[in-house]
This record gives structure tokens, sequence and C-alpha cells, in this order.
């Protein structure tokens, strides 16, 4: 593929745009393919996965389900008047 150059980019710009591919681990190069396909929509960015309740999975008793139920019942209910 061919080499497009960008010009008339502000130095705070230029400046996140390097930022970034540091944060991400990758040549400005790469971010700005990445960048420039994603907003083509021809690749999606991968969504991150979160690990900040693994702690949790797999550690309610009944009584803790239960009371999540009891404590969370009105969210199930339908306020007919909001719907008028």
């Amino acid at each position: 593929m061919g080499a497009y150059t960008l010009r008339g980019l502000p130095p705070e710009v230029a400046a996140m745009l390097k930022d970034e591919a540091q944060r991400r681990g990758v040549s400005v190069n790469r971010l700005l393919q990445a960048l420039v396909q994603e907003g083509l929509g021809i690749d999606r960015p991968r969504r991150r996965r979160h690990r900040d309740l693994d702690a949790l999975a797999g550690t309610w008793t009944r009584k803790d389900e239960s009371e999540f139920v009891q404590a969370t019942a009105a969210f199930e209910r339908v306020d007919e008047e909001l719907w008028r």
C-alpha cells in the first residue's frame, strides 16, 4: 500500500497520538492505521474485559441470593403512571 502524509496536525494532537501509541505499545503509524480502519468501520476496536468482580464470582450463598432478590424486587415493578 502507498504512503500518505498528514500535514497541518496541531502539536497537541500529535502529542496525544504519540502518548496513545505508547500507551497501546504500538508505533504512531500502527495507531493511525488502526484509527483510520476503526473510523471507516473496517476494524472495530476490541472490547476490554474487566476483571473487577472476578473475586466475587461463585461466592454467594443461598441467603445472599435471597437478600439480593428481595432488595431488587422493586426494579421488576412497572409504574403504569409513568407510561401514560
